[in-house]
């Protein structure tokens, strides 16, 4: 008989991501599980790269939109599914009143924003235990965070074959790929004239350049390839690429240096190795789930501050953190 859970899964790329690790060891620990993940669009899509689930459903409401009567619709669309179990990863409110309008007999979740009536599987939370988001996603599982099996995103070869021909890639080059972008806000983003200096290093060692992100890192991405000097050996895909293509070009290269974003968690589960840059928040929580990483920081006083603009002002935790500092990193990758 088909053990089936729905996973209220997070809004974010990157923590999808991370969600991987619950969803391989579900798999691991309950072999007739079957795990259909519902999150909105932006997440969803690097579900279809998880071996580990069985189906996406897009939940279309926004970050932090109540949207009752849509729920109360999305839920009475899942009982025909008979899911066993849900399990909520987010802590709001909201996002647990879909499997209780669905009546999902298990409910599972931390108690959040007072979720008494809508879980009836409560965890107690403790943050000493359990430090880190992944601990916390594994341990819904009812699996004991230990040696926990890394998330690993499946590339499509026939799309990356697709991808290089349309945006006129080659692999002629080692690439160094760069995500300069940062969802969060200004405070976690490296400055493009450092992207710059980098990406110059890196094409004066013999690499290639490619920029990711969204369009709206389209602007940042410009203001970096307008400083780069070999401007044959750099290729600015912000905004002309999906989540998808990302996910299969990204895994080309030699090495991947992003600020802390989602796409630095997409680097390290397809193995890149992988340079994170961090100025107000910390690797504490979140860090990127590979054992290639190396992690750089100016280790001011004022940071790590989790703001999302410098309070100060000077941004002095990334401004002060020097392009050379990488150089070595560029080297190694290629050695």
């Amino acid at each position: 008989m088909e053990d089936r859970i729905l996973v209220v899964g997070p809004s974010w790329v990157g923590d999808m991501v991370m969600a991987q690790t619950l969803f391989k060891s579900l798999v691991s620990s309950r072999p007739d599980a079957v795990i259909d993940v519902m999150a909105p669009a932006a997440a969803l899509a690097v579900v279809e790269r998880m071996p580990e689930v069985n189906k996406g459903i897009l939940f279309n409401v926004g970050h932090g939109e109540l949207r009752l009567s849509y729920r109360w619709r999305f839920a009475k669309s899942l009982k025909h599914k008979m899911y066993r179990q849900a399990i909520v990863l987010p802590n709001s409110a909201k996002s647990a009143l879909v499997p209780f309008f669905a009546g999902i007999e298990k409910r599972t979740g931390f108690l959040g924003e007072s979720r008494y009536f809508l879980l009836n599987d409560i965890r107690p939370l403790n943050k000493k235990r359990l430090p880190r988001m992944v601990d916390r996603f594994v341990s819904l599982g009812e699996i004991t965070p230990g040696d926990l099996s890394y998330p690993a995103l499946s590339t499509d070869e026939k799309n990356l074959g697709e991808c290089l021909s349309r945006l006129g890639l080659d692999r002629d080059r080692p690439t160094l790929s760069i995500c300069p972008g940062a969802e969060f806000g200004d405070a976690k983003k490296w400055p493009e004239d450092h992207y710059a200096a980098l990406a110059n290093y890196a094409i004066e060692k013999g690499m290639q350049v490619w920029i990711f992100g969204s369009p709206r890192d389209e602007m940042v991405a410009n203001k970096i390839s307008a400083g780069i000097k070999q401007g044959e050996y750099c290729h600015n895909l912000a905004g002309r690429t999906t989540l998808l293509d990302v996910v299969d070009l990204i895994a080309l290269s030699s090495l991947v240096v992003s600020n802390d974003s989602g796409l630095m968690h997409i680097a390290a589960a397809v193995g890149c190795a992988t340079t994170v840059i961090y100025g107000s928040t910390s690797p504490e929580f979140t860090p990127p789930l590979t054992q290639k990483l190396v992690i750089v920081s100016e280790e001011l006083p004022c940071s790590p501050c989790f703001k999302r603009d410098c309070p100060l002002g000077h941004k002095d935790c990334l401004n002060k953190l020097r392009p050379d500092r990488l150089y070595p990193i560029v080297d190694k990758a290629l050695g």
